[in-house]
């Protein structure tokens, strides 16, 4: 008998072809996610679970599932699984790096010309019949070429928005991470690494790319925001958690920062209403790495994880592979 395993959310047909070949798939086709209650119901039995980041894997639930061995995120980040709970049960974790990096970088910079532009304002105004004459300073933004780049959280992503601002744009490059870069990695970006109050300070543009942890839940609060120079721009592509959208909209308002160009958001996919209603804020609803051969990779490398993971192979990218020497 195959084993059973549910795919959480619409796949790509071929995804749900490849896996149906191993497995008795169960495949939840609708566009809307499970609630909490359906998801545990419809992975009651089953050995495997496809997911993306809409689902929650929680010690409750794998509680109620004790069959379970594999989960397999559609993500990079994964703080929508308890890791240490499933390792503890001897559940597997995979996520799916490298495949979205370029993809996210891209769309990283692009939300901060955006930004930095005033695009989406100007688009705003255009459409709504605002744009009846020339002044010296109509929408006048922020420079970016040459300008200092600030980049909070230094990994693959990170460095690949460097090298779009230092080769592409000529900016200067500051950062901050948990692990200083190796020097000649620092050397290739021409990136210095300093303290997280002294990025905040000499940032013109400062972008978020760290991983969200109950460490660096609202690391970008009201006191972090009160650092930045007025005329800066932030830019976050990591999670929402990471920055305190009341103190953001407040320093929007208030224009203690010039603006902020956000693709997630704490609450997604619901967006805190005192940022919907500023002019100076670019929204995307988290699609970084939107492209569709991105996450054709990304669909596939998470099926690679699962087919892998209940055959007895070694999966690409495991989160916890101490459960498979376990």
């Amino acid at each position: 008998m195959k084993p059973r395993v549910l795919i959480a959310r619409r796949a790509p047909a071929a995804v749900v072809e490849r896996l149906s070949a191993h497995f008795d798939v169960d495949c939840h086709a609708g566009e809307a996610p499970l609630a909490p209650d359906e998801l545990r119901a419809r992975l009651a039995g089953k050995a495997g679970a496809y997911i993306t980041g809409t689902e929650r894997i929680t010690a409750e639930l794998l509680d109620a599932c004790p069959g379970l061995r594999a989960v397999c995120t559609m993500t990079v980040g994964y703080n929508h699984i308890d890791l240490a709970a499933c390792t503890a049960r001897g559940v597997l974790v995979t996520h799916t790096p490298d495949v979205l990096t370029e993809t996210t970088a891209d769309f990283g910079f692009a939300l901060l010309m955006a930004t930095a532009r005033r695009m989406s304002e100007g688009e705003r105004l255009l459409r709504d019949g605002g744009w009846k004459s020339w002044a010296w300073d109509f929408l006048a933004g922020a420079d970016v070429y040459n300008t200092t780049l600030g980049i909070l959280g230094m990994g693959r992503i990170g460095q690949a928005i460097a090298r779009r601002g230092r080769f592409g744009f000529g900016m200067q490059l500051v950062y901050h991470n948990r692990s200083r870069l190796a020097a000649d990695i620092e050397a290739e970006l021409g990136a210095r690494h300093v303290a997280k109050d002294e990025l905040l300070r000499q940032a013109d543009h400062l972008v978020l790319v760290l991983p969200y942890s109950a460490e660096s839940h609202h690391c970008i609060a009201a006191a972090e925001l009160a650092l930045m120079k007025p005329t800066a721009t932030l830019v976050n592509i990591a999670r929402g958690g990471i920055v305190d959208e009341d103190a953001l909209a407040a320093a929007l308002r208030e224009r203690r920062i010039a603006a902020a160009g956000l693709d997630v958001f704490e609450g997604e996919p619901r967006v805190n209403p005192a940022l919907l209603s500023l002019p100076n804020v670019v929204l995307t609803p988290h699609i970084a790495s939107a492209t569709l051969p991105t996450r054709l990779a990304m669909a596939g490398l998470a099926a690679d994880n699962l087919v892998a993971a209940l055959t007895g192979a070694t999966p690409p990218t495991p989160l916890n592979p101490e459960v498979l020497s376990a």
